[in-house]
Parts: C-alpha cells; structure tokens; sequence
C-alpha cells in the first residue's frame, strides 16, 4: 500500500524558503512520479512540481518555474520541493502525490485514477 507523508511546512515571511520532504513507501512500478501539488483556501488543487523517478525527468507549474526545485534522494525514499523566493499566493496546503505519468501534473485531471496523496503539510506566507 503507498503511503505519502510529508513534512517541513510552516510559516515564513515573503521572499523567505522553505524545504518540504515526502517520504514514500509502497510505490510501486504503477506509480514511478511522485511530487507536489497544492490548494489554497477556497481555491481548486493545482500541480506545482512532478519527477519521474526512474529518469529523473521533471515537470513544474509555470507559477513555480525559477523558484521551486523537485529532487529525490532514492535511499531515502523521499522527494524534496525546495521553495525559494516564496509569496503569499504560495499560502496553501501541499500534498505530497504519486501517479503513473507526468501528465497528471501537466494536465491536471481529478478523475483519473491510480494516484495516492499524502495528507498534506500547511505552508503560510505573510507579507
């Protein structure tokens, strides 16, 4: 069974960073792409950073593009978003997500299946 479970949320001032980790078990050759999305209050979730693990190939919103970097470190099983340069409009919740494709991040679809989310981790950006 995957489980996602992150950490490193919190609250900064703009322009300040945070590193958020994701440590996952149970993924599987069905789920090789792990990475980020977030929601912010009264908004839709949106994709903000995804890795294939195998290749190392990775897909980031144009929102984050400059400022956020996805890594991975294999013998920990864990994937990294390093948030620089954060706004306010980066305030939300991040999921830590698991899925089949990058195409789940580059074109976002919440019907498709075969994807699992962690439980989420609050970042606060203040002015």
């Amino acid at each position: 069974q995957v489980q996602l479970v992150e950490s490193g949320g919190g609250s900064v001032q703009a322009g300040g960073s945070l590193r958020l980790s994701c440590v996952a078990t149970g993924v599987t050759h069905t789920t090789p792409c792990l990475g980020w999305f977030r929601q912010a209050p009264g908004k839709a979730r949106e994709p903000v950073a995804g890795l294939y693990t195998p290749a190392g190939t990775i897909h980031y919103d144009d929102s984050v593009k400059g400022r956020f970097t996805i890594s991975q470190d294999n013998a920990k099983n864990t994937v990294y978003l390093q948030m620089n340069s954060l706004k306010p409009e980066d305030t939300a919740i991040y999921y830590c997500v698991a899925a089949a494709t990058l195409t789940y991040w580059e074109h976002y679809d919440p019907e498709l299946r075969n994807n699992y989310w962690g439980q989420g981790t609050q970042v606060t950006v203040s002015e």
